[in-house]
């Protein structure tokens, strides 16, 4: 069964390989493309000026939800906040912040409870 989608996505296709073609329509065929979507086929021809366009967009796309790989464990990915989804790292210039604030944190080996105001002793230490 087509769907609406099925139909935008081989019309899109249709018009950026007849747009092209009209650039250079003695280039070179190197095959055919065809594609199925829904109960719908579609089969283009492909000369290589268009081989290449699409070959260069489908690599060159970078879907804005992708916030790339996690520096630290290399295999989790990376949610909104660029916290990794696998270790809970959070990842970039802004983990690498925290991080680095932690590290440099003196380390009190009794830990004690934190007043109201923020010091132990409840004052703002002034």
């Amino acid at each position: 069964m087509s769907t609406p989608h099925s139909a935008e996505v081989l019309a899109a296709l249709r018009d950026f390989v007849a747009r092209l073609d009209g650039l250079d329509p003695a280039a070179p065929l190197v095959g055919e493309l065809v594609v199925g979507l829904g109960d719908e086929t579609e089969r283009l021809t492909l000369r290589l000026p268009v081989a290449r366009a699409l070959t260069e967009a489908l690599r060159g796309y970078h879907d804005p939800r992708d916030r790339g790989s996690c520096a630290h464990c290399a295999t989790g990915r990376l949610d909104d906040d660029f916290v990794c989804r696998d270790c809970g790292i959070v990842n970039g210039l802004f983990g690498q912040t925290i991080a680095a604030f932690v590290a440099s944190a003196p380390q009190d080996p009794e830990p004690r409870g934190i007043g109201p105001a923020g010091r132990p002793d409840g004052t703002l230490g002034d």
